[in-house]
């Protein structure tokens, strides 16, 4: 398995036209949701290995993401179906320019339930790259599985990534959030963040500050993204910067979750290893880079975080030849 996505599963319902509020849209497409569904959809569709650990209802919208996921090749025989709550759904809406806001109906749903009954180690022990976010670990039991899941792979010496994918509204105490970062970030090899996440994050409000503080803290390779300003990452001691292509924007749902599944598939395919990465040169990082760049753009020429996720095909033109 190239790349195992770990957290929440969603369903997420786009309008047909953009430009509506929610309250005037009149028809509905559900589709997968959820950045970690996303990233292991992504990952699949650019010719690698990815599987979904989470939890879902034992409902007709968890029957429709393991369907559907399973479509796409992600592996979800450890997406654990629960009768203890239901499937999570976000409806998106979108305004004239693509930009979003969101109607969540989460409130004890699933994806909450992570705990040690999904911490399967040898299926884990089987991942290059374990990769995970925050957005379902309100639960202490859903943290101590996330937890227990990351330091077995670091112990392994295999590559941890984290984008916290950060929504600091849907914590009650977001103290309890800058407290698993705390814990979480220096266990990590790969961190991306946005630019609006740093502060939090991070205490920088910079990238370069920030990209510095997380070094400090352990993270090998650490990433902020720049939406339309493309990425910036620090590698060893220098900044790495690359620019995003210029495309229509549709709707800017998922771009980071594209970005992330082209940059995990990269390096799943070239690096075994947090050894093996230590030894990654930084023209070839910042070639990734660049191709993470080029899969986020495409996907925001389209409606919806999946809808847009390209295949190998898709982005031969400017595929790095180690991909191909």
């Amino acid at each position: 398995m190239d790349v195992v996505c770990v957290g929440e599963c969603l369903v997420d319902f786009l309008p047909q036209r953009a430009g509506q509020r929610v309250r005037d849209v009149t028809a509905w497409v559900p589709g997968i949701g959820g950045s970690l569904a996303n990233i292991a959809v992504g990952v699949a569709r650019l010719g690698g290995r990815s599987a979904c650990v989470g939890v879902v209802g034992a409902d007709e919208f968890g029957h429709l993401l393991r369907e559907r996921l399973a479509a796409e090749g992600v592996d979800v025989g450890h997406l654990r179906q629960t009768e203890e709550g239901r499937t999570g759904l976000v409806f998106i809406s979108l305004d004239e320019r693509g930009e979003r806001s969101f109607c969540y109906f989460r409130t004890q749903a699933a994806e909450f339930l992570l705990d040690a009954r999904d911490v399967d180690l040898d299926f884990l022990a089987r991942a290059g790259i374990v990769h995970l976010g925050t957005n379902s670990l309100h639960l202490s039991p859903a943290r101590a599985a996330a937890l227990r899941i990351v330091e077995a792979t670091r112990a392994a010496g295999r590559i941890v990534s984290c984008d916290p994918n950060l929504r600091l509204h849907a914590w009650k105490d977001p103290e309890v959030l800058r407290e698993l970062l705390g814990r979480l970030l220096p266990l990590c090899t790969v961190v991306k963040l946005s630019e609006e996440e740093l502060a939090f994050a991070t205490g920088e409000t910079r990238p370069e500050a920030a990209l510095r503080a997380l070094r400090a803290r352990g993270v090998l390779l650490p990433v902020v993204t720049l939406g339309e300003a493309g990425a910036v990452l620090l590698w060893r001691d220098e900044l790495l910067r690359v620019e995003a292509p210029r495309v229509r924007v549709v709707d800017t749902t998922g771009a980071g979750d594209g970005f992330t599944s082209a940059l995990l598939r990269g390096l799943s395919r070239r690096y075994p290893d947090v050894a093996a990465l230590a030894e990654a040169s930084g023209e070839d990082l910042r070639e990734l880079a660049r191709f993470a760049c080029a899969v986020g753009a495409r996907v925001v020429e389209h409606l919806g975080a999946v809808a847009g996720l390209p295949s190998a095909e898709d982005m031969r033109p400017v595929l790095p030849g180690w991909l191909r």
